[in-house]
């Protein structure tokens, strides 16, 4: 039978990325575990963060996510694990990524995912697995640039209907990081066989441990506004998404960095 694409999807995490209009291919946080694990070698301590999202405000659209940054050795490993769905539908992502610097500017990072779904007309949850990799460039102490790549392999989950296939995915973008309160990030995303998408967020910090944010992508066009503050070694992020036709996505998330 042939192959078919579907809604199975890689969820992203963290409210300041949303905020950022998931804008993010080269920023730096606990949250590269979703966007690209090459930035998780530029961290250098401990760092754990769960997440929660109420995608256009719909109970059954919830998605809840945590990541766990550990710096070893040879390298930094990070492991994820999201939850997209309530009830009969379920989508779990598990993920275990390794990254290190291969020089003083250059990073690279691979990561082993394990999708499963849970369907309606199923009694057990049918899975696959997959990789993503990434690359990040620190031009300097203002630009980074970063490349990731989803799903090379294009796997997905057979069913009675066919093989319900995850997308592709392709991005690359970057940064500009103002000496003092602003960050400006650009960002191109392509699917396999899919839209082309163009996201841009910016980063203001009026004052320290306080950041507010901003982003649009599109087409479609859709908004991201948010908040962050850090409290010691806490930090809390609010994120709001705007669809035009579908409403909005309220987000936050909570890491520790020791």
């Amino acid at each position: 039978m042939a192959a078919r694409l579907t809604a199975i999807e890689k969820y992203p995490s963290g409210a300041r990325a949303l905020a950022l209009s998931n804008a993010v291919v080269s920023v730096a946080d606990v949250w590269g575990t979703f966007h690209n694990q090459a930035t998780l070698a530029t961290l250098n301590t401990f760092s754990a963060g769960v997440f929660y999202e109420s995608r256009f405000m719909v109970d059954e659209l919830s998605h809840t996510a945590g990541t766990l940054v550990i710096l070893a050795k040879p390298g930094t490993f990070g492991i994820s694990f999201s939850q997209f769905g309530k009830g009969t539908f379920k989508e779990h992502q598990l993920g275990l990524a390794f990254a290190r610097m291969l020089g003083e500017k250059l990073a690279a990072a691979v990561q082993f995912d394990y999708f499963s779904a849970r369907f309606p007309e199923n009694e057990s949850a049918r899975g696959f697995a997959t990789f993503e990799a990434g690359v990040l460039f620190r031009a300097s102490e203002q630009i980074s640039l970063g490349a990731h790549l989803f799903n090379p392999i294009q796997a997905g989950i057979e069913t009675s209907g066919g093989l319900q296939k995850m997308p592709t995915v392709i991005r690359f973008g970057g940064h500009y990081k103002f000496p003092k309160m602003v960050l400006i990030a650009l960002e191109a995303e392509q699917q396999i066989n899919g839209p082309f998408l163009v996201k841009s967020g910016i980063e203001f910090m009026p004052v320290k441990n306080l950041a507010f944010r901003f982003g649009v992508s599109g087409k479609p066009v859709n908004y991201t506004a948010g908040i962050g503050y850090r409290s010691g070694k806490i930090i809390t992020d609010i994120g709001f998404g705007y669809h035009g036709n579908l409403g909005v996505t309220p987000s936050i998330s909570m890491q520790i960095e020791l």
